[in-house]
């Protein structure tokens, strides 16, 4: 029986308290024995057993840290993934993967030669939609596909004080928000030939861009990926068109909220739709007409770090490889370029 994963997580953010603390903590395969928390220690009561300490290098001090998770902000994720690889550790960055190009490759090469494993988490993939949409390309439920558009917007009409807010290189929507919608179109599509970009900054007084409009070149494929802080009556996160037929997705995955809220993944009913939310479908389906409403697949986020185990014990691939996150920041170095050249940007 191999041993569970001890594990740090590099701050005790949103990110760490909300997604990735109960993650680990409900997942036997994981041992949460640090947690760097530079302004208090209320992340002790969250997980009792682990040690709080105060700065990401007292952490990696410990030779038992097997993996790190880098959870902190963007500008971070470079200098601190470095300092983590370079210690012998496994490590897990939060998306968006880097701030250049440049800075991801150097990352991919000191994993290979340190023989660890990088990986990037990219948990929108294993969103209820999302998983929903990939199944019923899969089955051809809609002939050969010629039009995908995916939407991820909020209502948010004030500017927060954050740094994610405050004008900076490698922030904005596109980064925060976008890197989910590149990512998974990459994953159905592949790399495309070029792309073609409008940010804007719609909100008073934002110092960032609050809007994109990116459309990804394919061969006989419209691809159209948007988001917007200022939707207050959200359309489809998804529309589908095939030869054959249309599919459509309302919602947001559940899971986020109901990690907020402190529920434990693996509860009755998580990650699942209620009916309402259920997509609907109108295609030629072998040979039949059929209208109606798929059930969506239950949205599962503990899927990332079960598969994250199997190739860190096992030499599995990593559920998310970092080359696969490189390129979500290729395509987004190429969207910024072409908001500013106004023309398509070719990969």
């Amino acid at each position: 029986m191999t041993q569970p994963i001890k594990t740090a997580l590099a701050s005790f953010g949103m990110s760490g308290r909300v997604f990735h603390g109960p993650l680990l903590l409900n997942n036997s395969d994981y041992e949460l024995t640090h947690i760097v928390q530079r302004s208090s220690n209320s992340a002790q009561a969250f997980a009792p057993k682990a040690k709080v300490v105060s700065s990401f290098e007292a952490m990696l001090a410990n030779d038992d840290i097997e993996l790190v998770i880098v959870n902190t902000p963007d500008m971070l994720h470079f200098e601190q993934t470095r300092l983590a690889l370079e210690s012998g550790k496994h490590v897990v960055t939060e998306k968006p993967f880097v701030q250049s190009f440049s800075e991801g490759e150097k990352l991919l090469k000191l994993a290979a030669d340190k023989g660890v494993v990088l990986s990037v988490f990219q948990n929108r993939r294993w969103d209820n939609s999302f998983m929903t949409v990939r199944k019923v390309m899969q089955e051809g439920l809609l002939g050969r596909l010629v039009e995908y558009e995916a939407r991820y917007d909020r209502y948010r009409t004030w500017v927060a004080d954050s740094w994610k807010e405050q004008s900076g290189i490698g922030v904005g929507i596109l980064q925060n928000l976008g890197s989910h919608l590149i990512d998974q179109a990459l994953v159905l599509f592949g790399m495309p030939s070029g792309v073609f970009c409008k940010l804007n900054a719609m909100r008073d007084n934002s110092q960032v861009s609050d809007y994109f409009d990116v459309k990804l070149i394919y061969p006989n494929l419209s691809v159209t990926l948007k988001a917007s802080y200022l939707v207050r009556q959200p359309g489809p996160a998804y529309v589908l068109h095939g030869v054959n037929g249309t599919f459509v997705k309302h919602g947001l995955d559940p899971q986020e909220d109901a990690l907020n809220r402190g529920l434990t993944p693996g509860t009755e009913g998580w990650g699942s739709d209620p009916e309402a939310l259920y997509g609907t479908i109108n295609s030629d389906i072998s040979g039949l007409h059929f209208m109606g409403r798929i059930e969506t697949i239950p949205g599962n986020y503990q899927a990332y770090y079960n598969e994250l185990y199997h190739a860190i014990r096992f030499g599995k691939p990593a559920p998310v490889q970092a080359f696969e996150a490189l390129n979500v920041i290729r395509v987004i170095e190429a969207a910024v370029r072409s908001n500013e050249i106004n023309r398509i940007v070719e990969l």
